[in-house]
């Protein structure tokens, strides 16, 4: 079931907004990245994730693919597609991400980590 990468964007008097999601079962969180700090490499089984840049200095691995999106730059990551976030340069990097599916903190794959949380 693919949601994709879509989103309603509604005009108001006073400016707009846009929408995400509307009745899913999803789960929100922000995502906060020091300076230099980077996640493991990892996929999900149960859940698709869309990711909206809010700060320069990202870098994304995505699949076979190395971005580097900009701010309010949305990115959808399909369950079981490798990805990773990095910050690069001197400020912290957060990402909204909106996870669609089951979410299950422990439904992570980590096939790389820089802290050690790969294996068994």
């Amino acid at each position: 079931m693919d949601h994709g990468p879509h989103s309603v964007k509604v005009d108001k008097p006073w400016g707009r907004f846009e929408q995400y999601t509307h009745n899913l079962p999803s789960t929100v969180k922000i995502i906060t990245v020091a300076p230099g700090g980077t996640l493991s490499r990892q996929y999900h089984h149960q859940r698709d994730e869309l990711w909206v840049v809010l700060d320069p200095g990202a870098k994304v691995e995505l699949g076979e693919s190395v971005l580097y999106p900009d701010r309010e730059e949305k990115l959808y990551i399909p369950r079981e597609t490798i990805h990773r976030l990095s910050a690069e340069g001197d400020e912290p990097v957060r990402i909204l991400e909106v996870s669609f599916g089951e979410f299950d903190e422990e439904d992570i794959v980590r096939l790389e980590d820089v802290y050690g949380r790969t294996g068994p």
